[in-house]
């Protein structure tokens, strides 16, 4: 006698259940308009390189806030950190904001912002 609770490849709806929840994945359209946005997000990164915009005090920032955005996205979308669960995009996203939080205050602790 097969034991029915137990964990095979011959029933799907057993395999899918011992493996746990069943979340949906993004389609091939949504891949590709999270490759244009990334595409343009970097097109701004090198276009704000290239410009006037460099001798800015709201460089590092504008640059900052744009790798940031490319990275949630990666992450979210590249890494199906969108379909996990909420505590994996906590610990994800926790850490960026901590990072910027500390690397904008060390450029204002450092006068990078008083035009100095």
């Amino acid at each position: 006698m097969a034991d029915h609770d137990s964990f095979t490849h011959t029933n799907p709806e057993i395999d899918v259940h011992a493996m746990g929840e069943v979340h949906e994945h993004p389609t091939w359209k949504q891949y590709k308009w999270v490759a244009l946005i990334l595409t343009v997000i970097t097109g701004l990164e090198v276009w704000v390189y290239y410009t006037p915009f460099k001798d800015s005090p709201l460089f590092v920032p504008v640059l900052l806030l744009m790798s940031a955005v490319k990275f949630a996205i990666v992450v979210l979308f590249y890494m199906h950190l969108k379909y996990d669960h909420k505590i994996f995009k906590a610990l994800f996203s926790g850490p960026l904001v901590v990072a910027m939080v500390t690397l904008v205050s060390l450029l204002f602790l450092f006068g990078k912002f008083s035009g100095r």
